[in-house]
């Protein structure tokens, strides 16, 4: 028996495996609801009974949060390589409830104009993607009758809401869950039908501030005028943040650590099929706004940001409140890329805002502080090319090692925690609207995504 016969078990199967998928979908897993508890719960009781089916020996793994799940399955030799599979089986919430065509938990097929989707909450972020690895070691343990290469099974409950639990639990259990390498299915394809390597993660820095002025909120009849404003102040202070005309952000120290990205991996992403116009037409943008003299690309992937993600104030209601508030409030995140570390970068923002700061203004910055680096993954790696010349044969073009713009710190707890380098490879596309209303996975997403889960085993153990 070859890949081929699995391949061909793959196929045959492919209704079935889309019915399991379906009840998985079914279960409103929400992580970050406290209401949604027990869902998670019957979540997690799925998919150990689920690996049990495939002989998988399997347990659900308490946590002060939502429950891991942890599987085993040993190789029919010795000297097999050991990979660690991760995926998550929380979602997110489904707000605006309105929005949504069918409803979240109650799974459609569909026809669309580019194929069949499977509609619905954790379709492709991240329930689909983590079937494909199950359904690509059922198919190879229903041919072999044993699989490839020893596995590690590690399903998380709070990738959605934090993932409060994760890291004590990789220390708790860091000689069980120790491999040679880690295997993520959490992630896209660079454009449709180009499959992918992801080599490269933003890391995350998130702060927030409120700006005070006035005791109380003022008649801004009384004191409009020789009163500071702190929404004024504020708005000031954002517009400080950024070199208008190139760009930049104008924080002193912000690019320190941020590496250029060498010319050999640019011309492999000038070549990935990135369709830049299709990117930014189908958010309503006619041009990219970012930092000068970078291709969309380059400002998505390897470049540090830092966004205004809310910005409040003062009277919000219907009509007319003619006050000056008393305070003035922001949200902001930066995406990080190369060595940037986020303590010295909160700390540089911190004193960029407070150097702006009028006579008879403060600031109270947020305690709840969060920050991760950016997370660069070994390609020289042979596990890498054997993963990317199986990508390129199952479809049909050359696989592409790439970038994201997005954060993924379980993939920075590997290393840092288990010592483990990361491989990244996920079948969505830009269009599946996870977080969104009318999530949605391609059919062709998950059955390619199974077949290229069992070339790749294949290859691994070569």
């Amino acid at each position: 028996m070859s890949l081929d016969d699995v391949l061909s078990r793959i196929d045959t199967d492919l209704p079935a495996a889309i019915d399991r998928l379906m009840e998985l979908l079914r279960i409103p897993s929400i992580s970050t609801d406290p209401a949604y508890a027990e869902a998670c719960d019957q979540a997690a009781d799925w998919l150990v009974a689920d690996l049990a089916g495939i002989g998988i020996a399997a347990e659900k793994r308490v946590t002060p949060g939502r429950p891991m799940v942890v599987g085993h399955v040993a190789a029919d030799h010795d000297d097999a390589p050991h990979v660690l599979f991760y995926g998550h089986y929380d979602v997110q919430p489904v707000d605006p409830l309105n929005l949504w065509t069918s409803p979240p938990f109650e799974p459609q097929i569909e026809d669309t104009p580019n194929g069949r989707v499977i509609r619905g909450r954790g379709s492709s972020d991240d329930k689909g993607q983590l079937m494909t690895f199950v359904e690509a070691c059922r198919a190879w343990k229903a041919v072999h009758g044993s699989l490839p290469c020893r596995i590690t099974f590690f399903f998380e409950g709070e990738e959605e809401s934090g993932s409060p639990s994760l890291v004590p639990f990789l220390q708790a259990n860091a000689e069980e869950l120790k491999a040679d390498i880690a295997l993520v299915c959490d992630t896209s394809m660079v454009s449709r039908g180009v499959p992918s390597i992801a080599a490269q993660l933003r890391g995350m820095l998130k702060d927030e501030f409120t700006i005070t002025g006035p005791r109380i909120d003022l008649h801004s009849g009384h004191y409009g005028g020789p009163g500071l404003n702190p929404l004024r102040e504020l708005s000031r202070i954002v517009t400080s943040f950024y070199d208008e005309k190139t760009g930049r952000v104008a924080v002193e120290g912000f690019y320190e650590g941020v590496h250029e990205v060498p010319a050999e991996q640019l011309r492999q992403w000038e070549n990935c099929g990135f369709d830049e116009a299709e990117y930014l037409n189908s958010v309503g943008y006619s041009r990219a706004h970012g930092e000068q003299g970078y291709s969309t690309l380059e400002q998505q992937w390897a470049r540090p940001t830092l966004e205004v993600n809310g910005l409040w104030g003062g009277y919000n209601g219907a009509g007319s409140k003619t006050v000056i508030p008393a305070q003035a409030h922001c949200k902001i995140t930066c995406r990080l890329v190369g060595d940037q570390d986020p303590d010295k970068l909160r700390v540089a923002i911190r004193k960029h805002v407070e150097a702006q700061l009028s006579p008879d203004a403060g600031v109270i910055w947020d305690n709840d502080l969060e920050g991760s680096k950016a997370s660069v993954m070994n390609i020289t790696r042979p596990e890498m090319e054997a993963a990317r010349s199986a990508l390129s044969d199952e479809w049909g073009r050359e696989a592409v090692f790439t970038g994201m713009g997005g954060s993924i710190p379980v993939v920075g707890f590997f290393k840092s925690v288990l010592g483990l380098d990361s491989m990244l490879v996920g079948y969505a596309n830009d269009d599946d609207a996870i977080h969104s209303p009318n999530e949605k996975y391609d059919v062709e997403s998950f059955h390619k995504g199974i077949r290229s889960w069992a070339r790749i085993l294949d290859a691994l153990t070569r």
